[in-house]
């Protein structure tokens, strides 16, 4: 019988080698804990549809009924979810600077974010927080990425969009995180580096400035979701100038401990197609907080 070549057995070996621990980081990236991030827009009330909703084909498109997104909420609550700020995300699960609290040990993180300052998340959503809020006796915060440039001026209701007063009454109720999504909305990748250097420090600076007097400055437009969930080499490099986090729009769930940029967070897409059913399996995908 015909040896085997030194050189064969060394290669067979190499790649036995190589094999286990490739399996090995898959097998880890799998199992990694997950928290989703999902992405709304604008809430559209099923009875009277054309109400609040801007008037074009995408955002009609990407409007989540209200009926389907309260029952959505309500399996939630019934369930004990932890329903993240974005910087409850950043301290506990990106930056890891602070212990997670005992009170949420059991718990499902997951977190609710909603773009484009919609008034229809003030209108439509606001008396569905309060109802589960009265039910429940659980709080759900959501994270509001607003463009300041879009918001209605003072005198000048809009029934589009949101107006600093919306903001601040949906603050002070304890329901609003509110965060960056730039000034006026424009894809970041496309602006030179002044308008790109506006478009990022005017928006913190004018919400910032919406909000005076009811927070911290440090915890309003603290963190961003680029518009479009366009992002470069460059926008991240301006947007650490102002911003501790940012958030993507990419269809893909939040392996917190493999997270090796945290201006690239991974958020799921939700549009008027998402079911209840498909909702709640999203969001099951959750970790479970263990115990210390």
């Amino acid at each position: 019988m015909p040896r085997k070549k030194t050189g064969d057995f060394q290669f067979s070996s190499l790649y036995s080698i190589v094999f286990f621990f490739t399996l090995l980081i898959t097998l880890s990236y799998i199992n990694a804990p997950r928290i989703p991030i999902l992405g709304f827009h604008g809430i559209v009330d099923l009875n009277n549809p054309n109400f609040g909703v801007a008037q074009n084909p995408i955002a009609q498109r990407m409007a989540y009924p209200m009926q389907n997104l309260e029952k959505f909420l309500e399996d939630l609550a019934a369930k004990n979810y932890w329903f993240l700020s974005t910087q409850e995300l950043y301290d506990y699960f990106i930056n890891r600077s602070q212990d997670i609290p005992e009170k949420y040990v059991g718990k499902k993180p997951i977190m609710l974010s909603f773009d484009d300052s919609y008034k229809t998340v003030y209108t439509n959503l606001i008396p569905v927080l309060e109802r589960l809020e009265k039910e429940f006796k659980q709080k759900i915060k959501i994270v509001l990425f607003v463009n300041p440039g879009t918001l209605a001026k003072v005198n000048h209701p809009s029934t589009t969009y949101l107006s600093c007063e919306d903001l601040r009454s949906g603050f002070e109720k304890g329901f609003y995180d509110i965060q960056s999504h730039g000034q006026n909305h424009k894809n970041l990748v496309t602006l030179t580096v002044q308008d790109l250097n506006e478009e990022l420090s005017q928006a913190q600076t004018h919400l910032r400035e919406c909000m005076t007097g009811l927070a911290p400055e440090q915890e309003i437009a603290a963190h961003i979701a680029y518009p479009y969930g366009s992002m470069n080499h460059q926008v991240e490099t301006y947007a650490a100038k102002y911003y501790q986090s940012g958030y993507l729009y990419n269809s893909a769930i939040l392996r917190f401990r493999w997270l090796s940029d945290k201006y690239r967070i991974s958020r799921l897409t939700v549009n008027r197609k998402k079911t209840i059913e498909r909702l709640i399996q999203m969001a099951s995908r959750s970790f479970t907080i263990p115990q210390r």
